[in-house]
C-alpha cells in the first residue's frame, strides 16, 4: 500500500514546512506534531489534523478542541481518513493517552 495522504497535501493549505503559505500563516503545528506522528498511518500530525489545536480551516483559526471538532466532523479528508482506517481510527482520546 502507498503512502497515505496527509491532511496539507489533501487540502492543499501550504502550510507544511517549505509550503507556499508559511510566510504569511506560519507552519501549522499539525505538519510538526512529533506527539502524533504516525498516527492513522501519517506523517506527524497529517492524519489526526482534528485533535490538534492551532490549525485554520477556511482560512480561520479553529478554537477549543470541542468547537473545532463539531467542523471537523464535516470535513471531508476527516471522513476520508475514518473511511480508510476502519476498525484502526486513531481519534483525540488516542492522542492523548485518556
Amino acid at each position: 500500500m502507498g503512502q497515505k495522504v496527509n491532511c496539507w497535501e489533501f487540502k492543499k493549505c501550504g502550510r507544511e514546512r517549505g509550503g507556499a503559505k508559511v510566510a504569511g500563516l506560519g507552519v501549522c503545528p499539525v505538519a510538526v506534531s512529533v506527539e502524533a506522528s504516525g498516527m492513522n498511518g501519517g506523517r506527524q500530525g497529517g492524519r489526526i489534523c482534528w485533535a490538534l489545536t492551532g490549525t485554520l480551516c477556511g482560512g480561520k483559526v479553529q478554537g477549543s478542541f470541542a468547537q473545532k471538532l463539531i467542523n471537523c466532523m464535516d470535513c471531508e479528508f476527516y471522513r476520508l481518513v475514518l473511511a480508510e482506517e476502519g476498525s484502526s481510527f486513531k481519534s483525540a482520546k488516542d492522542l492523548s493517552g485518556a
